[in-house]
């Protein structure tokens, strides 16, 4: 693989661009040093770079596209649409027709109301959340990444500059599968606590008493359970995370999958709730979600067409079960190199990661740099392992073939020392205080 053309492109992008990317976690220093491809095309499971290079691609655009790149059915839906017009002065009919069909598969949700980022549909539903209780406080798990750009969660992250104190100071954390952790929350702001936010599931599963637990104790606080299904929408299950684990959360938000890479975001929830943001009841109003594209109609009609292919077709299972030959394959292709350890692979078939530590077993950003300079050389683009329904089994198959090659250069740095192998710097986290 060559990268000529990508490194001349490099300074060009951050001369313009603050970072040189407009997503954190698509910067050139998430990959290794001088391997980081500008995208020209996809399609299904692999993308073309600017030096016509060829990638298998895993992350599918940050687990947004889950049918495939540039999906036949979705683009078609989305064109047709966009030559009746994109963007009018009242609501056009296909918001309903988008509406019914969402709420048709979370039926837990009465309303929805939809917008362009998963930020505004978080930051939606905390703001309802603080009307409907009067309080102001939030807390948060600690252990999932990110929840919003906006101040009330960058504030409690690894990336605070520019959020007042005052703000940050709003922002409470809790562990996962840790009850505990939220009742001493609860203990030691008693009243206080608006919403908890939290993921049904990173990598680690919910214990049997957890998820339910926490139901439990927000009914008892009179506090908002919201669970953020940016990821899990769609991928656990076609109704959600939410029917998956068989939880009742006041407030659900989706994106990513909702409209196979398009540009849409869902706040959904109870009626009592959502109709905060309304007209037609006697509270204070809530300035909700009102933005000048938030329904803009090939936005919505690629969510309906990806909506409907959900329902016509195998595709949460087909995303299970390719995920699961994936991972049965690395961890066969880790234990005969000598690495299993070292680089565990983890989370649902559906959604997985793989891990990267050293001698020492300790995280690694080192080898998880040289893990994907080694893959990059044999065609696979991978942040992640999140596989999408157009990867086939051969994809699987080929690209298990290159961890299997990428696993071998791995153990001979363990024992002989990564500086042997490593050609650049090691990549970083993408929230990070400091350069």
């Amino acid at each position: 693989m060559q990268f000529d053309k990508s490194n001349q492109l490099r300074p060009r992008f951050h001369q313009l661009i603050p970072g040189g990317a407009h997503t954190y976690a698509k910067g050139d220093d998430q990959y290794p040093e001088n391997m980081a491809p500008y995208i020209v095309r996809g399609q299904g499971c692999r993308v073309w770079d600017v030096d016509g290079n060829e990638f298998i691609e895993y992350g599918s655009g940050l687990r947004a596209v889950s049918l495939g790149h540039a999906f036949e059915p979705v683009v078609e839906a989305a064109r047709a649409q966009l030559a009746l017009g994109a963007n009018f002065v009242r609501p056009a009919t296909i918001e309903l027709e988008c509406a019914e069909q969402f709420l048709q598969l979370i039926p837990g949700a009465d309303m929805v109301k939809f917008s362009k980022d998963g930020s505004d549909a978080t930051s939606g539903a905390l703001k309802l959340a603080r009307a409907f209780t009067g309080r102001d406080r939030v807390a948060v798990c600690a252990n999932h990444p990110f929840f919003s750009v906006d101040d009330w969660f960058i504030g409690s992250s690894g990336m605070p500059g520019g959020i007042p104190e005052s703000t940050r100071a709003l922002t409470l954390k809790f562990n996962y599968n840790d009850l505990a952790s939220l009742d001493a929350l609860f203990d030691q702001y008693p009243g206080e606590i608006a919403a908890i936010f939290l993921e049904a599931e990173k990598e680690t599963a919910p214990t049997a008493e957890f998820l339910a637990g926490l139901r439990e104790r927000c009914d008892r606080h009179g506090t908002v359970f919201i669970l953020d299904e940016m990821i899990t929408g769609f991928r656990w299950h076609t109704n959600g995370a939410q029917a998956y684990y068989g939880i009742k959360p006041d407030l659900s938000t989706f994106g990513k999958a909702l409209g196979n890479g398009f540009s849409v975001s869902a706040l959904a929830g109870k009626r009592e709730l959502m109709q905060l943001g309304g007209s037609e009841h006697d509270r204070e109003r809530v300035f909700l979600l009102s933005t000048t594209h938030g329904a803009e109609t090939h936005g919505l009609a690629a969510a309906i067409a990806t909506m409907r292919y959900y329902q016509a077709h195998p595709v949460v299972d087909t995303l299970w079960q390719r995920g699961q030959r994936l991972a049965d394959g690395l961890k066969a292709a880790a234990a005969k190199a000598g690495v299993a350890d070292f680089v565990p692979i983890l989370g649902k078939p559906c959604c997985l990661v793989f891990g990267s530590r050293d001698q020492d077993g300790q995280p690694s950003q080192p080898y998880r740099t040289l893990l994907m300079q080694e893959i990059l050389q044999r065609g696979v683009l991978a942040t992640s392992l999140v596989v999408n329904y157009s990867h086939t089994e051969a994809d699987i198959d080929q690209t298990i073939a290159a961890f299997a090659d990428a696993f071998v250069v791995y153990r001979q740095a363990l024992d002989q020392g990564i500086e042997r192998y490593l050609k650049g710097r090691p990549v970083k986290p993408a929230i990070r205080r400091f350069a």
